[in-house]
């Protein structure tokens, strides 16, 4: 820094200026840098008026300091030998610290000469920007000083060779979170929650009103009207209080390179120091779920990147069929070949059938030569792949037929030996299913026969994959006609599991699937952390393991039991009529929750905590008290009680879902691997700030290989009979007696005091298929719905929850159970235009002012409302216009049957089936979207199409008899016209859903239309005959 502010009192005119170099010190005094002998600067490059006694001002920068506090300072003629080793501007000074009294001399003949070559004064280049800042580096040896952009290459270190400091230090990069948290803009959150509020005191304002000015002349009506809009109230305020703190979040892939993959001390090669992951893949029937969907998913999962060696992939098949059995072997062959090349091409997505059904340009971004030959090779590959799984059933057939005709002569030869010359007796042998190596195949056979059918086979575990080497392993230039060399061709473990079943047993569908699988993987592999898949549901994103890593792995990462992803879909039709997309719920209402302890379950696309899935309760836990939970206190640490025999300990806290797991079965390898799943799953310790972590390196040793005792005792407990006397299902794992077991699973989790986390990946983390087919997606709305009611009479009602679920949390989880029975009311409201246009009244006396701006202010709240939801969720307007319009849709049908289902299963013990039992083929195959046009009649129909027609009719009597009364009531027939425009508006898809392909309704609907019609025309002369019209002016 240069300072004109001290000057020379020996300056004088015949002179040339002197220029002194001085630092400040600390104490605000001017020390001197310059030796005695002042410079004797020719004129010849210079003008006199340029400067005068300029001083230059060297910073304290770490090779400017003083290195005693001896010297005279204040004698600016003072000579310091240490001074002159440490002056700012030289590197030519003595190393060792001794007295170099030419040092500093020849570093101003430098500058010297360096001013005579540029003929021009150090000032006025100075103020013309013309000063080459980089020759005076180059010409001075001056440095920047020190740090990690700059460190000068003839210091090692700096502050003495004792713990002194070198550039290593800078080179270490600083402790990094590996996600954070994003809030949403204030300018739009709110603005939001003041028009909740908003809303909230117009309804309370409305509904105020209502209730003090009832209809005198149809009481019956204001009250059906008022009971329904008080129940709206409360299910919106339900439905909309948990979203009143949206985040977004975000993940450092890099960042988890960097903590868990990069060399480092503890690390010295750089392996992967990430935890185990067990991928788990369920079916159930190879014709509802083609094996080829299913294969396709397996090779989406052992293509992801992640360490292979970390890596194993368990499929559930709860069929025990041998047509999956052999899909999945095939698959696992096709992997050797497709998995090497995802990795060296980098495939997105590594679904084979979804990759070559990507449309678009497939070279885009591809820069090997060599892309273009292998993905034709690999293409006809997988053509033939595909075509050997779509020919295994014939195949099998076939082989079946051809071995149990040789077993049967075989018998029949045998039996005419024993019979010699006498009557040889009829042999029957059962036509048993035989697989390719010619013996009998444990599971379901196709002819069913003793301990060879669905309910009643054995259990069978078969690893198809071993565990991989935990090095890598490359390929070479000719690998299978492909180049894989520096590709690594390992794969990740593969075993394919069916649970025993057996007649007398209560298998619990696919939460007990679930939890035989989780116990066989423990065996086998003991991830910490367990993704669960849905047979049609695969990888799109590869790195969406790590995504979910960075999340479980971060600081405070072991107090998350389950990372939920969202669910896309394929295949669904351009429009969405049916909402199968629903972005409202998973764009919305979970991003929603993700603000509060987190969202909720949804039974696919979700990674967990071992440890959580078996009922521990998370380290640090809160309690939350007080009518709103305001109050937040340290939650108690609940101590193991020692159970005497066989009947289990006290209950340490008062409610039973706090207390610890104990009965885990009669398998010590299994018990023994808990606390390893835990140790592993732990977040590193590399910050003070991380509590309950593990060392760095902890999970670098190689991983052991499967010997026969370790199967054995896999197989052993995935038998029918090892959760008795268990406390499977109840508080360890997937818990039973709910159709909806995913809901009550991680309910369980939240009111122990677990958290989950919803990971919105840039590029979807999977996909899958949903029904586009009306019936089919009411069937599913009415499971899920069925289930929701299960949990509202059950011990898993929010209401009964612990002090460690959130306020709002518990709000979430109670609209959960109350949503269905909002269809009574609902299936009631759209009625009422058809009976206020019948009976010529309406919900209110008149139409007046009072009525209208509140039903205004309330309609206007929630178009704003909407319109701030799409803008932080990023759903579309016509999405969330779907959505409404399959809410009433669903609401009048599926819920109000599930909630029929329910009561009758509470009070008489009685279960009813909605489930389909026969399918319609596709009109079209060359139309992907032909299912969506087919109608398949189901009861789930009937009340839809009621509440329809009784409008529709309403509509053409209400208009008819307004036009030809006396004193027509132009006011209720606009009013109840209006209303029934809205129920109409939202069954248009429905309506466009039974019309089917190009308008063709079936038989069924117009007979249905045609007696509701009757009966609504009979009913309304029955009450309103013709007389009492013409003389009443159309009154009742």
């Amino acid at each position: 820094m240069a300072s004109p502010t001290k000057k020379s009192s020996s300056s004088s005119s015949g002179r040339p200026p002197t220029v002194k170099f001085a630092r400040r010190t600390s104490s605000g005094r001017i020390q001197s840098l310059t030796r005695e002998e002042e410079l004797d600067i020719g004129s010849d490059y210079g003008s006199h008026n340029d400067f005068n006694n300029y001083t230059v001002m060297m910073p304290p920068t770490p090779d400017n300091q003083p290195m005693g506090g001896n010297g005279n300072s204040s004698d600016p003629k003072a000579e310091d030998p240490n001074m002159k080793q440490r002056a700012g501007m030289s590197r030519g000074g003595n190393d060792g610290g001794g007295n170099n009294g030419g040092g500093l001399g020849a570093k101003m003949d430098r500058m010297a000469s360096a001013m005579q070559a540029n003929n021009k004064s150090l000032l006025v280049r100075s103020q013309t920007s013309d000063f080459d800042h980089n020759r005076w580096l180059f010409e001075t040896k001056g440095t920047y000083g020190y740090g990690n952009a700059y460190w000068p290459q003839d210091e090692d270190e700096y502050g003495g060779n004792d713990g002194g400091m070198n550039m290593a230090d800078f080179m270490e990069k600083p402790w990094k979170p590996l996600s954070r948290k994003i809030t949403i803009p204030p300018a739009i959150l709110s603005p939001y929650r003041l028009l909740v509020a908003l809303r909230l005191i117009m309804l309370g304002l409305f509904l105020s009103w209502r209730v003090m000015n009832p209809n005198e002349n149809a009481m019956w009506l204001w009250g059906l009207s008022i009971t329904c809009e008080i129940w709206f109230a409360i299910s919106w305020l339900l439905d909309q209080l948990p979203k009143l703190n949206p985040v977004n979040r975000a993940t450092d892939l890099s960042a988890l390179r960097d903590k868990f993959e990069t060399p480092s001390p503890t690390n010295p090669e750089g392996k992967s120091d990430l935890p185990g992951i067990d991928i788990f893949i369920s079916t159930a029937d190879p014709e509802k779920e083609p094996p080829l969907v299913t294969a396709n998913t397996l090779l989406s999962c052992l293509s992801v990147e992640y360490p292979v060696e970390k890596l194993s992939c368990y499929i559930s098949d709860d069929g025990a069929a041998v047509l999956t059995f052999e899909a999945m072997a095939e698959a696992a062959k096709f992997a050797e070949v497709w998995v090497p090349f995802c990795r060296k091409h980098n495939i997105e997505p590594r679904n084979p059938d979804s990759y070559f059904s990507v449309k678009g340009d497939p070279t885009k971004n591809k820069k090997r030569p060599d892309f273009v030959k292998d993905r034709r090779w690999i293409k006809r590959e997988y053509d033939e792949f595909k075509v050997r799984i779509n020919g295994l059933p014939d195949v099998i057939r076939k082989r079946c037929k051809t071995l149990n005709d040789r077993e049967l002569k075989k018998e029949k030869m045998l039996a005419q030996e024993r019979a010699g010359d006498g009557p040889v007796d009829v042999v029957r042998l059962p036509k048993a299913t035989w697989m390719a190596d010619e013996t009998q195949w444990p599971g379901t056979w196709f002819d069913p026969g003793p301990e060879h059918k669905k309910g009643d086979h054995a259990g069978i575990l078969q690893v198809m994959i071993k565990v991989p080497e935990t090095d890598p392993v490359y390929g070479g230039p000719n690998e299978r006609t492909l180049d894989f060399t520096d590709v690594d061709i390992r794969l990740p473990m593969f075993a394919y599991v069916s649970r025993e079943k057996r007649p007398g047993f209560d298998h619990n569908k696919k939460a007990g699937a679930m939890n035989a699988m989780v116990r066989a993987s423990a065996i086998l592999s003991n991830g910490p952390f367990i993704l669960n898949l849905d047979c049609d549901h695969y990888f799109y994103n590869c790195l969406a393991l790590r995504e979910g890593m960075c999340f479980m792995l971060d600081r405070g990462g072991d107090r998350i039991c389950y990372i939920q992803f969202p669910q896309r879909f394929e295949g669904i039709d351009p429009s969405d009529r049916y909402a199968n997309h629903n972005t409202v719920f998973f764009d919305g209402n979970m991003r929603a929750l993700d603000g509060l302890q987190g969202p909720v379950y949804v039974g696919t696309g979700c990674l967990f905590r071992r440890y959580a899935l078996y009922g521990f309760n998370p380290p640090r836990a809160k309690e939350y008290h007080g009518f709103f939970g305001q109050n937040k206190n340290r939650a108690p640490q609940v101590q193991m009680t020692p159970s005497n025999g066989s009947e289990s300990g006290e209950l340490t806290e008062l409610h039973p879902d706090l207390n610890l797991p104990q009965k885990f079965g009669n398998s010590s390898m299994f018990t023994e691997s808990i606390a390893v799943a835990e140790f592993q799953g732990r977040p590193l310790a590399d910050h003070a700030s991380v509590q309950n972590g593990r060392p760095s390196g902890a999970l670098l040793g190689p991983r052991p290989l499967l010997d026969a005792p370790t199967v054995a005792e896999a197989v052993s407990v995935i038998s029918c009979w090892y959760e008795d006397n268990t406390e499977w299902g109840d508080r360890i794992g997937w818990i039973y007696g709910s159709v909806t077991e995913d809901v009550v699973t991680g309910y369980r989790m939240h009111n122990r005091g677990w958290r989950s986390i919803y990971c919105i990946t840039k590029r979807d983390a999977f996909r899958g298929t949903a029904p586009i087919n009306l019936t089919d997606r009411l069937h599913q709305v009415l499971r899920w719905a069925t289930g929701s009611v299960e949990i509202f009479f059950s011990r898993n009602n929010a209401i009964l929850a612990t002090p460690r679920l959130k306020f709002l949390q518990r709000i979430a989880y109670i609209n959960v159970g109350i949503y269905p029975f909002t269809s009574v009311f609902l299936v009631t409201y759209c009625f009422l235009p058809a009976l206020s246009l019948l009976s010529g009244h309406f919900i209110v006396e008149t139409l007046n002012v009072t009525f209208l701006c509140y039903l205004l202010g309330i309609t206007v709240t929630l178009c704003l409302l909407s319109l701030l939801e799409v803008k932080w969720s990023g759903i579309a307007l016509e999405e969330w216009w779907r959505n409404e319009q399959f809410w009433v849709v669903g609401g009048t049908s599926a819920h109000l049957a599930a909630v029929i289902q329910g009561l009758l299963k509470v009070i008489a013990g009685i279960e009813i089936s909605f489930t389909l039992t026969s399918k319609s083929a596709a009109e079209d195959d060359e139309d992907i979207y032909a299912d969506l046009y087919v109608v398949k009649w189901t009861s789930l129909f009937i009340m839809p199409l009621t509440i329809i027609v009784v409008n529709v009719v309403a509509l053409i009597i209400g208009f008819s008899r307004t036009m030809y009364s006396i004193i027509p009531q132009w006011s209720k027939m606009i009013g109840g016209g209006f209303f029934s425009f809205w129920v109409l508006s939202h069954m248009y898809p429905f309506i466009k859903g039974l019309m089917g392909r190009k308008g063709r309704l079936p038989t069924i609907v117009y007979v249905w239309s045609g007696l509701i019609s009757i009966t609504v025309s009979l009913l309304w002369l029955s009450i309103s005959p013709p007389e009492d019209v013409r003389g009443s002016g159309g009154s009742m």
